[in-house]
């Protein structure tokens, strides 16, 4: 089973396209779906969340956390992916979305020296982790910061 196989149970799932409140042959007349009476058969009946006056669920759970402003999304790519690149290739953010490496670079791209480069590469990101600096400057490329 995969997540683009999977289907509601047959018969679960009712379609939104019918008329209410055409009369009775519709199978939607009369109440309309709206049962009898009360607030919510009613215009004008109460937001999604309200308890009728009782302090809502999630104004009783107390807030939890929070988030840095300054915080930022680094995308890192490993060394040993860098090998997908020909000799001598200038690799920047627009050329490891070209092959698929990464699809969005969010707020920048940093890359890390796991694993092993044999390849002389120019390399154009946002960030380098000191042993990747070093593995690349080993092999004649150069490690610049965008």
């Amino acid at each position: 089973m995969e997540l683009s196989n999977l289907r509601p149970a047959a018969g679960s799932v009712h379609s939104d396209n019918f008329r209410r409140g055409r009369g009775h042959g519709s199978g939607n007349g009369k109440t309309a779906g709206k049962g009898h009476k009360g607030q919510k058969a009613r215009s004008g009946a109460p937001r999604p969340g309200f308890e009728g006056g009782q302090m809502p669920l999630y104004r009783r759970l107390p807030k939890r956390g929070f988030t840095c402003r300054n915080s930022k999304d680094i995308v890192a790519v490993n060394l040993s992916v860098l090998e997908a690149f020909d000799n001598g290739t200038t690799v920047d953010v627009d050329a490891l979305i070209e092959k698929g490496i990464i699809k969005n670079p969010r707020d920048g791209v940093k890359i890390l020296g796991n694993g092993e480069l044999t390849k002389k590469l120019d390399v154009k990101v946002n960030a380098f982790s000191a042993s990747a600096k070093e593995k690349i400057e080993a092999l004649g490329g150069t490690a610049e910061v965008v």
